[in-house]
């Protein structure tokens, strides 16, 4: 019995033994090939697959959807940067389609295909995964943070380098004359990679030796912070280091309780400067889980809204970050 499901270009991709975004380029016009193109189209007319031409990106007619690709909504980052991106959408007369990818590259890859299908005008994407070929020249898309190099991509970020500059000197201010530097990250290059280099860049411009445990890709993050602390602790008990900069609040809310665990106290032993501004409860005035260099979330989602409609956009768009107290530093 032949399936009544309608052709997709995963299944034309298949057909043909090419990438999907080959697929994307044939179907958009996009230059490949002369054997590959011959190949696409000769597995579109095998499986007879029809090419939609509603709303295709920000032209023709328009469905008024936006796709956002996030991680997940469990990290309070994440959770808040989807809520301001669907307001300011909703401003705007558009809705949102919410895509957890949980760093998945094909599932991210499905949403692009999504796009590309014109089922939605655009996309904002704060994606993990390397799918810069997949991304086609006539896809409105914004991303947050990341950037790819085989792609000239509008992106988002906040002012990462600065950040990293003004932990070290905040904690530097609080009294700390020793302070080390935490990250756990990904492979796939970011802005936020500048924290380090903000961090690096403060501790030479203030003869400070840096000091830092720098992990790709890791998810056993408590027994490795262990380790790091085991080898930072002094004859007598006390530790080599009374500062600590982490590359997320996460990061630096791990480190306070291994700390608390191992007998140490916070802020009085170790002072703790995270990087996000992630309140408690999605609420600000409850303050924060450790003091933080706090990215401008509704801003930031505000932005990217903004490119993403407009005509003409900066390769680039940087926005300044602020200290904000968290009861993990002295004041």
């Amino acid at each position: 019995m032949t399936s009544s499901k309608a052709s997709t270009m995963k299944d034309v991709a298949k057909q043909a033994g090419v990438a999907l975004g080959t697929v994307s380029k044939v179907i958009n016009g996009i230059p490949v090939s002369e054997k590959n193109r011959l190949k696409v189209e000769e597995a579109i007319r095998t499986l007879h697959y029809e090419v939609n031409t509603y709303a295709r990106g920000l032209k023709i007619q328009k469905s008024n959807l936006v796709a956002l690709i996030i991680p997940n909504t469990h990290n309070p980052f994440f959770a808040g940067f989807a809520d301001h991106i669907e307001s300011s959408l909703y401003k705007r007369g558009m809705k949102l389609l919410l895509c957890c990818a949980d760093g998945i590259p094909e599932k991210e890859i499905d949403y692009l295909n999504m796009a590309v299908n014109n089922k939605v005008d655009g996309i904002i994407a704060l994606t993990y995964s390397d799918i810069g070929k997949y991304i086609t020249r006539d896809l409105p898309i914004v991303v947050f943070d990341r950037f790819f190099e085989n792609q000239v991509i509008p992106r988002v970020a906040s002012d990462n380098f600065a950040g990293g500059c003004l932990a070290v000197e905040k904690l530097m201010e609080f009294g700390c004359r020793h302070p080390i530097y935490i990250r756990f990250h990904s492979v796939f290059p970011g802005e936020s990679d500048k924290r380090k280099d903000g961090y690096l860049y403060a501790c030479k411009k203030h003869d400070l030796e840096p000091d830092y445990l720098d992990v790709v890709d890791c998810d056993e993050r408590i027994p490795v912070m262990k380790e790091f602390l085991t080898k930072h602790k002094n004859p007598d008990g006390t530790l080599t280091f009374d500062g600590v900069f982490a590359h997320t609040d996460y990061h630096g809310y791990l480190f306070k309780k291994l700390l608390l665990q191992e007998g140490f106290h916070v802020p009085e032993d170790v002072q703790i400067i995270g990087f996000d501004g992630i309140p408690k409860f999605g609420n600000i005035e409850d303050g924060l889980f450790v003091s933080s260099i706090c990215q401008p979330v509704e801003q930031l989602a505000e932005k990217c809204v903004e490119i993403l409609v407009s005509e003409n956009a900066p390769s680039l768009t940087l926005l300044p970050v602020k200290y904000q107290y968290g009861g993990t530093t002295k004041e």
